[in-house]
């Protein structure tokens, strides 16, 4: 637990620091997740859950420390997913299962500070769509992932939750049309 306490802190101080010294939010989270993913990564040779835990981790830094700042976490959520993809790429790890525990982390973040799921959920849409096209991988796929987590942390809060994010998933996303992939069934709680 202690490093994943430190993973969290230290990227919520450096998007605070971030936001505060420009004032721009995406271009924060971008880097910041980014540049502590490639570290970590390369520092522990994370793979297969412990990185799903280490993107957890960062882009909960990302979105607290965003609230904390008093930016927008929509925001934050997008440039997230974005540096997921960026930071996963230049260290040559498969991004898909990554940009799903990153828009999964967004929405259970979001949820903490009293976000708005649904927008919040969208925003890591777009950025992975955005992300995706960046770097040549497939928008559709990058849109679904991100999509089937956002619905997966919305699972794991309510089922008003998973309401939100669904209604929010509907309709083509910054011209990319999402379709939802669920292994699992999320209308277990109620509320």
């Amino acid at each position: 637990m202690p490093e994943q306490k430190r993973i969290v802190e230290t990227v919520k101080s450096g998007i605070i620091d971030s936001i505060r010294g420009t004032g721009e939010v995406v271009d924060a989270a971008i880097n910041t997740v980014s540049g502590t993913l490639v570290n970590t990564i390369k520092g522990t040779g994370a793979v297969g859950a412990a990185l799903t835990g280490t993107v957890s981790d960062v882009l909960r830094g990302a979105i607290l420390g965003t609230a904390q700042a008093g930016a927008d976490i929509r925001d934050a959520a997008k440039g997230g997913v974005i540096g997921v993809i960026r930071g996963t790429k230049e260290v040559g790890v498969e991004a898909t299962e990554s940009i799903s525990a990153g828009a999964r982390s967004v929405v259970k973040s979001a949820a903490e500070v009293g976000g708005d799921l649904g927008s919040v959920a969208r925003s890591a849409v777009e950025g992975s769509i955005a992300g995706a096209k960046e770097l040549g991988l497939k928008a559709e796929d990058a849109a679904s992932a991100a999509a089937s987590g956002a619905i997966k942390g919305a699972g794991e809060i309510g089922g008003t939750a998973v309401e939100q994010v669904r209604k929010a998933m509907t309709d083509v996303i910054a011209g990319v049309k999402v379709v939802v992939k669920e292994p699992f069934k999320s209308e277990r709680k109620a509320g």
